[in-house]
Formats: C-alpha cells, sequence, structure tokens
C-alpha cells in the first residue's frame, strides 16, 4: 500500500482555484482550537476508527496534522476502508512555512 502525499501549495492553489477540497484534521481540539486549516473537519486520531463513517465516500480526503504522522496512520487506516486519501506532506509546519 503506498499513501498518496500532497503539499501544501497544492492544497493552496486548489482552495484558490475554488476546487472542492476534503481537509481530515486528525490533531486534537486543543490544537485546532489555538490554529486551523480552512474549512477542515476535526475529527482526532484516537476518535477516528469510530468516526470514520461521517466520511463523505465521493471525495478525496487529505489527511493533515501537525507535521505528517498522525495523519500518515489516518490515511493509511482510511484506504484500507476504501476511502480515496493522501496525506499532507508536513502537516501544519509545512502549512505555516508556506505562509512565511
Amino acid at each position: 500500500m503506498t499513501i498518496a502525499v500532497t503539499t501544501p501549495a497544492a492544497v493552496k492553489a486548489a482552495l484558490a482555484a475554488g476546487e472542492t477540497v476534503f481537509l481530515l484534521d486528525v490533531r486534537e481540539p486543543d490544537e485546532v482550537a489555538a490554529w486551523s486549516y480552512p474549512d477542515a473537519t476535526c475529527i482526532p486520531l484516537g476518535e477516528l476508527t469510530e468516526r470514520f463513517g461521517e466520511l463523505p465516500k465521493d471525495v478525496d480526503i487529505i489527511c493533515c496534522c501537525r507535521s505528517g504522522g498522525r495523519s500518515m496512520k489516518a490515511a493509511a487506516f482510511l484506504d484500507e476502508q476504501g476511502y480515496s486519501v493522501a496525506n499532507l506532506d508536513g502537516g501544519q509546519l509545512a502549512w505555516a512555512d508556506e505562509d512565511a
């Protein structure tokens, strides 16, 4: 199994172009309260196995977290469940670097 990887630049370009982008933020609520991805859905990684049914099956899902580790675990799990997923390379840290 190979999980697709995308970059913050690619996601930002898609958002700017008005494309539908489904961001799944798997960080904890306190992390999301401190900083959040635009229009992301938050399901903490520890809740994903019970809540993945809330996610749409008809769109690509981009999993994101702080640095890319938790989101890669989420992407691997969702891939096993039949979802079309990609992992945001570098997570929030790389996203912020793009803004700097």
